[in-house]
């Protein structure tokens, strides 16, 4: 599977008159890899999730998936807030199956689906409790699953863990490295936070204040799987602060 932006550009229409956001930007993803995303507020960033999930046409270009142009919403995209939006009243099970009951695609057998999902992020225990009975953390496991349920081709996520405490934040980004190596999907990932981005991913795009084009992109060679441990090495350190030096001055 391949994801291309190709020479995409956003512009608003205001009353003021056009307001650029996003671009030019051309941007190559390939199947199974873990991209993040970093850029200062208002640059674009989450203009780029609403792009490539088809919620919003760009103004110039296109953005392609394995040869076809998204040019609507698309079905076969997951999708992680900054919040998980869990509905209150329905257990951690039922929150996890809402995208096919949505889709009306539900089937009695995704049951089993959605607690092997509950396993993969290590909330088997937790399948009939409702979301007021998680920590901030494990909502967002539960909303990491959710965004799996309908075999999506590629996961989009915006600051899944901005409301996170750091500890908290620091755990979840370690689980979340090791479901996309047991899944494998293409994910791009939206942060503020560099070390975050440089344990994840396998290339880091540093996107300039907005209009957001694309003024760098690290190739992170690390190897994996990529521990507490890491953050304490040389590398690490090294890659961290070429990315830093973009945004301090």
């Amino acid at each position: 599977m391949s994801l291309a932006f190709n020479d995409i550009r956003l512009t608003y229409r205001t009353k003021r008159g056009p307001l650029p956001a996003l671009g030019p930007l051309t941007l190559d993803c390939r199947d199974g890899e873990f991209i993040a995303v970093l850029g200062p507020s208002g640059c674009g960033k989450s203009t780029l999730l609403k792009l490539a999930s088809g919620l919003v046409a760009p103004t110039a270009g296109q953005i392609v998936l394995d040869g076809s142009v998204i040019n609507r919403p698309r079905k076969d995209v997951g999708i992680v807030f900054q919040q998980p939006t869990l509905l209150p009243w329905k257990t951690v099970r039922d929150n996890v199956l809402m995208p096919l009951k949505v889709l009306r695609v539900y089937q009695p057998s995704d049951r089993e689906k959605a607690d092997k999902l509950l396993k993969t992020v290590g909330l088997s225990r937790f399948a009939d409790n409702y979301p007021h009975e998680l920590s901030g953390g494990m909502q967002q496991r539960v909303g990491i699953a959710r965004s799996l349920i309908h075999n999506p081709r590629f996961l989009l996520m915006d600051e899944p863990f901005a409301a996170l405490d750091a500890l908290t934040r620091e755990q979840i980004t370690f689980e979340l490295q090791s479901i996309w190596e047991r899944l494998g999907q293409l994910v791009l990932f939206i942060t503020h936070s560099i070390p975050e981005a440089v344990i994840l991913a396998d290339r880091v795009i540093v996107l300039s204040a907005g209009p957001g084009t694309i003024m760098h992109e690290e190739v992170v060679n690390l190897p994996r799987p990529r521990t507490p441990a890491s953050m304490a090495t040389v590398e690490f350190g090294d890659i961290c602060n070429r990315l830093r030096a973009f945004f301090v001055h």
